[in-house]
């Protein structure tokens, strides 16, 4: 079981409505990604089962990335509105309880009323992971992709550079799709080595699905010497999904961060 820290150990009033915050972590490798769906284990499903059983109440969670099937969370954060009083701490240790190992809820405490997991975050941060080794990892293949080819990094840092910035990502995104609006502000984009694998560091306002996933396909074609860093500029303008390269496998993605105005929320607690 993760270890998990609140706000103390003290119920709220009984009968008065309570917004929980709940930080997480997941293997996606298990899951059919985060949002419910029929005869299928997600993120959502496994978690609002487990509130049923432990406070008998039937909620509906807000959350602020609907990750994908196979994407795992470094940190994912969900709100839950609960009627029934109850002790952060206890709470998160009973939901712990009959949760999978590969979903851990590493802490849990009471939220201003209103709050809203997706409207109130301010930034989204995912990281993806490389290995260019040309020997592989058993250890690690269930959470990066393995590429075995010599890059040329500093091209795909250009090309990361040009992705900062408010640009139109529909070449980033299915063609089918729900989302209406295209444009998104990345706040940062980087690449670097981290602990011997090359890594996308990604952060934005919002992301439109499978951007993350799609961007790194496409880098990793610069990389290769399959395109230009100079192509990202036109790709950047709306240009359809054709355009743009593959879309990198969703088990070396981590959504790993989620920032908020309220700065005086700890961090969150890996140990």
């Amino acid at each position: 079981m993760g270890a998990v820290s609140g706000r103390g150990d003290v119920a709220p009033p009984p009968d008065v409505p309570v917004t929980y915050r709940l930080d997480l972590q997941y293997d996606g490798g298990g899951f059919h990604g985060w949002s419910k769906q029929p005869g299928l284990s997600t993120v959502e499903g496994v978690l609002e089962d487990a509130l049923r059983v432990v406070t008998g109440e039937r909620r509906r969670l807000t959350v602020a990335g609907r990750t994908d099937a196979g994407v795992h969370a470094r940190r994912q954060v969900a709100g839950v509105l609960l009627v029934g009083p109850a002790a952060p701490e206890r709470l998160a240790h009973s939901l712990n309880a009959v949760t999978p190992p590969a979903l851990s809820i590493r802490r849990l405490s009471v939220a201003l009323p209103g709050f809203d997991a997706r409207r109130d975050a301010t930034e989204r941060v995912y990281r993806y992971f490389l290995d260019t080794r040309p020997s592989a990892s058993p250890f690690l293949h269930r959470f990066v992709w393995s590429v075995a080819h010599d890059l040329d990094v500093e091209a795909m840092q250009a090309a990361a550079a040009m992705v900062r910035g408010r640009h139109d990502f529909s070449a980033f995104t299915p063609t089918e799709t729900e989302h209406v609006f295209f444009h998104r502000t990345v706040i940062q984009c980087r690449w670097e080595m981290l602990d011997g694998l090359l890594a996308l560091t990604i952060s934005a306002d919002a992301f439109l699905r499978h951007m993350v996933r799609s961007l790194v396909g496409t880098m990793v074609e610069v990389g290769r010497g399959r395109r230009a860093p100079e192509e990202m500029a036109h790709l950047l303008e709306g240009a359809p999904r054709a355009a743009a390269g593959l879309t990198a496998p969703a088990h070396g993605l981590f959504l790993w961060d989620i920032l908020y105005p309220d700065a005086g929320v700890p961090a969150l607690h890996t140990g």
